[in-house]
């Protein structure tokens, strides 16, 4: 990514000659500064790469089509083992693998709440990972107010020695290595949700309903644990969304204490600048913009690099990551892609044309979701199915790829594990074989 931009922004003829740059994916602004700037519009970008009609001047493009390099340090202490066949920053998928620069000491263990099925597994895990591994574990303070924990007085001595915190007050996001999640899918859309930044390696356990997302039995947890510490582990990145939620500032919101807002958004990214209120949330599924309560269709406009693409005139839209077509967004339609597919998918939900299918467009691309002028009503909007809020004439909500993937360690490999899951908890294409001709037949 740091390559191609400087052989976007410098000529090698000013190849000595300093520059300052950063990945606009990565910051709010969308202009890179070079000591010869790019020509073409500072603030627009066109789908077109031809020059502007009445310029001699040619037009580049102030982003790539390509989605942002991802990070591929995870935490404090782990990142992804560099192929040095890499080519356009898109590793092979059966590459991708798991090293440590320092053995790993703290782990976040995330529990379903209100699961009893869930005990045994959690402690048997925790007193693996203290005793066993000498492991730091950090566990949220409403999973040990569970009372079949608080009254195992055989658990009390194990459960002293956690760290624990609580979502929205505690940040913890440098203090964390890797990431188990023992439940269903849900816990690991609530382990990026903790993450605004780079996210440590997670390793999720099918102990929920579904568990497309979650390839690992609990039976053999102790030697499938040992061989992530030892860093010995295929990796998938699954690609994020950057949203940032425009509002008219309307009503004073009230901050916590240790940054974090009421409604559990980072309060640097809470800003106000001329009487706007500016929200930013990392996404893994997809960002869902409904009707809400009303019974009116829902009319909102849909930019594309700042050009208006299409008014949705329905129930909604789904704007979803390659790991979250599987989700809301298969349900309503679309293709189902591989998270290993640079791409964000736009979904209508019930949209009153008969000609509207799902698309697919290339990751770098930003989108900005509106209400139209001319909308009855208000929208409603959800990122992975929480903090859902209302839409009013003038918010905009700017969605692009997060140059923060999630990376989920593989119980085979990238590839092996999804057509597994799609085949276990899909069910995809099943169907009953057709019977070959018994005996040889004219046709």
């Amino acid at each position: 990514m740091e390559t191609e931009q400087e052989n976007l922004c410098i000529s090698k003829d000013d190849e000595s000659s300093e520059s300052a740059f950063h990945c606009s994916a990565c910051h709010d602004d969308q202009d890179w500064s070079c000591a010869n700037p790019i020509r073409g519009r500072a603030k627009t970008r066109s789908l077109s790469a031809s020059p502007a009609l009445g310029s001699t001047k040619e037009f580049r493009r102030t982003r790539s089509l390509h989605g942002p390099c991802p990070v591929t340090t995870f935490g404090p202490k782990a990142c992804m083992l560099q192929n040095p066949k890499t080519i356009m920053h898109i590793q092979d998928p059966a590459s991708q693998r798991l090293t440590w620069n320092k053995p790993p000491k703290s782990v976040l263990v995330i529990k379903k709440i209100r699961d009893a099925s869930l005990l045994q597994p959690f402690k048997e895990l925790c007193v693996y990972l203290t005793e066993e591994n000498n492991m730091i574990v950090y566990v949220e303070k409403k999973v040990l107010e569970d009372p079949a924990i608080v009254n195992d007085d055989n658990f009390g001595p194990v459960k002293k020695k956690f760290c624990t915190f609580r979502e929205d007050y505690d940040d913890i996001s440098n203090q964390i290595d890797f990431i188990i999640c023992l439940g269903g899918d849900g816990t690991l859309l609530y382990a990026s949700s903790l993450f605004q930044g780079s996210v440590p390696p997670v390793m999720a356990f099918h102990l929920g309903s579904l568990g497309f997302l979650t390839p690992f039995n609990f039976e053999n947890f102790q030697s499938q644990v040992t061989q992530v510490i030892e860093g010995n582990a295929a990796l998938v990145l699954r690609s994020r969304l950057k949203v940032k939620v425009v509002k008219e500032h309307r009503e004073k919101k009230t901050l916590i204490q240790n940054g974090i807002e009421e409604n559990g958004v980072i309060s640097t990214s809470l800003e106000m600048e001329m009487g706007k209120q500016i929200m930013q949330y990392q996404v893994l599924n997809e960002v869902v913009v409904d009707r809400g309560p009303s019974s009116y269709l829902s009319n909102v406009d849909v930019f594309l690099d700042g050009h208006l693409i299409t008014t949705v005139q329905g129930d909604g839209v789904i704007v979803s990551t390659p790991t979250g077509s599987t989700a809301y967004a298969a349900a309503a339609g679309a293709s189902m892609i591989h998270p290993n597919v640079p791409a964000i998918m736009i979904t209508p939900i019930c949209p009153h044309s008969l000609s509207f299918r799902p698309i697919v467009v290339p990751a770098g691309v930003e989108l900005k979701i509106m209400l139209s002028p001319d909308a009855r009503n208000t929208a409603w909007v959800s990122f992975d199915g929480r903090k859902r809020q209302e839409v009013c004439h003038g918010d905009s909500i700017s969605i692009t790829t997060s140059c923060y993937p999630l990376p989920s360690i593989c119980f085979q490999d990238p590839v092996s594990d999804w057509f597994e899951s799609l085949a276990e908890c899909l069910h995809w294409n099943v169907r009953k074989k057709q019977n070959h001709f018994a005996v040889e037949e004219e046709f």
